[in-house]
């Protein structure tokens, strides 16, 4: 077995790689001052079964492409299987038409990972889960709710904070299903206070939402608000301000990935939430830090993940 990583997240694969205890295998990643990127594998990989560590986050098309150069090398040096891991799936919201004359981009980002030759692929929590229908190739959608639920609620033990007093809260109609997941590995059964935001999101405006009602009841509970992603804080600052309005007495917000825009670590930390819990699905850049956050390492499962596949 060989243990890859691309150039857009080195922390967690190292990471991985010292919990399998093994070394990172060896490989150059070029980048020319045209743009253009040249990935050449140093190691003997013939009849090994490899794999790819590469989250597609921003700057999503770079690093696409390496991902699919990287399978291209191992291809061409012999490699006998080769696995993408891939934490943060890009252009995973965009897996519907919503306006007549757009593409569906992430049907064809999973259409050049198919034809470039990897044999299976690995995400975390896919933005909606039909798009792992589209895959002709293994495929499997992993999920980081139930480990962040673990860890947030060790968290609020060790702050002595009232886990019993929570409300477990759905930014939208589309996240009720992932809130479950959470909330079952948080309380430890099924039976715990659900609450739905209604969302509107106007199409023509990129990263405008607006919260219209609250479904559930939030008055006198510590709202945790749980989703799969952020981006720009758009979802997420709405929805603080309307559960505070419906009367909770405080706010929380739990997700799996941070891609996040310019704008966004700031405009989360002006929001009246007091912390934010979030995966490294994603490299955590100097500017995306901010005081209200609090990173998990998903590095155990994607560790398992490949003890498992051997």
């Amino acid at each position: 077995m060989k243990l890859f990583s691309g150039t857009a997240h080195p922390s967690l694969s190292r990471d991985v790689a010292a919990i399998l205890r093994t070394k990172l295998a060896k490989v150059e990643v070029i980048r020319f001052g045209n743009s253009e990127t040249k990935v050449t594998i140093q190691e003997d990989v013939k009849n090994e079964i490899c794999f790819v560590i590469q989250p597609t986050s921003n700057p999503t098309d770079t690093n696409l492409v390496e991902l699919f150069f990287f399978c291209d090398a191992l291809k061409r040096s012999g490699a006998k299987k080769i696995v993408g891991i891939i934490p943060w799936f890009g252009y995973a919201k965009q897996n519907i038409q919503h306006r007549k004359g757009e593409c569906v981009s992430v049907n064809v980002v999973i259409e050049f990972l198919e034809k470039v030759g990897f044999h299976k692929v690995f995400t975390f929590d896919l933005h909606d889960e039909a798009s792992a229908g589209i895959f002709t190739i293994p495929f499997e959608n992993l999920s980081a709710f139930p480990l962040l639920g673990k860890e947030v609620l060790a968290y609020f033990k060790k702050n002595k904070i009232d886990s019993k007093n929570v409300a477990i809260v759905s930014p939208d109609q589309g996240a009720v299903e992932k809130i479950r997941i959470f909330g079952e590995s948080f309380f430890g059964h099924t039976n715990f206070p659900e609450v739905v935001i209604e969302k509107e999101r106007d199409q023509n405006i990129p990263h405008k939402a607006k919260a219209l009602d609250l479904y559930g009841d939030v008055k006198g509970k510590i709202a945790l608000i749980v989703d799969d992603m952020v981006v720009s804080g758009s979802t997420i600052e709405p929805a603080v301000e309307l559960c505070l309005k419906k009367g909770a007495t405080k706010v929380y917000v739990a997700a799996v990935h941070h891609d996040f825009t310019k704008e966004a670590p700031a405009r989360l930390q002006k929001t009246k939430l007091e912390k934010f819990f979030v995966t490294n699905t994603v490299k955590l850049r100097p500017e995306d830090k901010f005081l209200k956050l609090v990173e998990i390492s998903v590095a155990p499962l994607i560790a398992q993940t490949i003890k498992s596949e051997k």
